[in-house]
């Protein structure tokens, strides 16, 4: 007799995410299998996180040689793989330190954290970060705080202050915001969670521009959109914008816990005594996010995620063509792109879609995430859209 997972999750488990009832015991690539063999393209890839495939094999054996070599010791010491792949980040990236922590949340702890320092050092302790609304940082209480979503705050009130918030794309509220308390304004470049937001022309220029004019820091999170996801390996190349931090987490690792935050010299104001973490840079994490971060640049990932996302763009525009009464919306860039819909049937969709063999991420109530591997084919997108279309037929038929 199979095992019942789901009822041992319900069982044991807090219940903190509404999760699709599909158990998956294996992958590789695009594709992966539940726990009664039956197989899905996976075009949620760990919420952007399997960049490089499920199961890549790069990946795969520089954890398992590394699981045989060193997995732990802590900063007090200097390892190897955490000194090589800082130096890949940072010889292919505009940024010139970084630290290694364990998730996006931390990260971007960190890049707060680091912000803050640099106002109390430069700025006459200044302290408030202008974050946009729609925005997602994490679910940390500092990031709960920074994001701009209310629903994600208003259960742990009261939340910590020095964050103000503004519209997406709307640089003269970003000024109008701005005071002598003001610090930094940090942004996605694409928002992710919040609706696959792409910014106007020219806005992340302007807000560089505006934290230069200010001496403020610029900050990317770019949990979701760095590592290949937006067509280039990090998302401020997107735009030929240079922030002053980035932070990393989700693909970096190919699979494994890890995040980072980056800083050119002028943020990097931490001391030692300022920051730390006993797992962050481990030795295990670090040779993962090596060899992900290596195949992602050698085997060209980010330019195949602009191809691809033109593949993908343009098949999910014949669907809203062929489906009026449903889609509303379609946008995005690369691998990372949103369907929206007229009324709330993204849970019957993702439903339907399931039932289909397409696994999708959720978008709110109306709308559904699409962020395949980077490593997707031509054939894989075809077969998605047929699924997808079959899917929304299924539901509002």
């Amino acid at each position: 007799m199979a095992t019942n997972w789901k009822e041992i999750e319900r069982q044991y488990y807090m219940q903190v995410v509404r999760r699709q009832p599909v158990v998956i015991v294996r992958g590789k690539g695009t594709v992966v299998w539940d726990d009664f063999g039956k197989e899905y393209l996976d075009f949620t890839a760990g919420w952007a996180v399997n960049n490089v495939g499920h199961s890549n094999s790069a990946v795969a054996e520089a954890i398992a040689n590394q699981a045989q070599t060193l997995l732990q010791t802590s900063n007090q010491f200097f390892t190897i793989p955490q000194l090589d792949l800082a130096q890949l980040l940072i010889d292919n990236s505009c940024m010139e330190r970084v630290f290694f922590c364990n998730s996006g949340a931390e990260a971007n702890e960190g890049a707060i954290k680091l912000a803050k320092k640099y106002g109390k050092l430069h700025l006459n302790g200044a302290y408030e970060i202008i974050t946009a609304l729609n925005s997602f940082h994490g679910r940390t209480m500092m990031n709960v705080s920074a994001t701009g979503q209310p629903h994600y705050q208003q259960n742990f009130a009261p939340i910590p202050a020095g964050f103000t918030h503004v519209d997406f794309g709307d640089i003269a509220g970003i000024k109008t915001a701005t005071t002598d308390r003001t610090v930094a304004v940090m942004l996605e470049p694409v928002q992710g969670e919040g609706g696959v937001r792409i910014p106007p022309p020219n806005y992340l220029k302007q807000v560089r521009d505006w934290c230069d004019e200010k001496n403020l820091l610029l900050i990317f999170d770019e949990v979701q959109t760095g590592m290949g996801r937006l067509g280039t390996l990090f998302g401020y190349q997107s735009f030929g914008v240079e922030p002053d931090i980035i932070t990393l987490a989700k693909a970096l690792g190919g699979g494994v816990p890890i995040g980072a935050f980056l800083a050119n010299e002028k943020a990097a104001v931490f001391e030692p005594g300022d920051h730390g973490s006993t797992f962050g840079g481990n030795a295990l994490t670090c040779a993962a996010a090596h060899a992900a971060t290596k195949y992602t640049i050698e085997n060209n990932l980010s330019d195949k995620a602009s191809r691809m996302g033109e593949i993908l763009g343009s098949g999910l525009e014949e669907i809203k063509r062929a489906n009026p009464n449903t889609v509303a919306d379609v946008r995005g860039m690369g691998l990372l792109w949103a369907i929206e819909y007229t009324s709330d049937i993204s849970a019957s969709v993702m439903a339907a879609c399931n039932k289909a063999g397409l696994l999708l991420g959720i978008l709110g109530t109306n709308g559904n995430r699409l962020m395949p591997p980077l490593t997707v084919s031509k054939d894989e997108i075809n077969t998605a859209m047929e699924r997808l279309d079959t899917g929304l037929k299924a539901v509002s038929n």
